[in-house]
């Protein structure tokens, strides 16, 4: 799996990106909030996630596409999974967890890479505070 970490500054961080949908500073870092689509738990703090762009199939939890593999490729990157307020994590499948929120269950909105012991949050799969 090949990540392109996307910066939308020049060495100093301020301002916006037009990375990740508007979602990014100039570090591209989250800049804010990040929540449960369904229930609005707090999933990830601002700040803490980096905007990467890879290419991951996770499978869709809309109920007209229950259970069709969805490809995306916009993810916040978070070295480490203390670092979210709260989610979710299956058992492990093909070396991969995936994430879930924490208090309704609502997944997969990202994996956990156990090789790496990265998580990556899909942007498409969360909402901004």
């Amino acid at each position: 799996m090949s990540e392109n970490v996307v910066n939308g500054g020049g060495g100093v961080c301020g301002g916006e990106s037009d990375n990740g949908k508007g979602a990014t500073d100039a570090c591209g870092k989250n800049r804010s909030q990040l929540v449960c689509v369904r229930c609005r738990s707090k999933i990830l703090p601002p700040g803490t996630g980096t905007y990467v762009e890879i290419e991951f199939e996770l499978t869709s939890f809309e109920k007209e596409k229950q259970g069709a593999k969805e490809k995306l490729n916009q993810f916040f990157k978070v070295e480490d999974m203390f670092q979210f307020d709260n989610i979710g994590f299956t058992n492990v499948v093909d070396n991969y967890k995936f994430l879930s929120c924490a208090d309704c269950d609502l997944g997969p909105i990202g994996f956990h890479d156990l090789g790496t012991r990265v998580s990556y949050l899909a942007i498409s799969r969360v909402q901004s505070q």
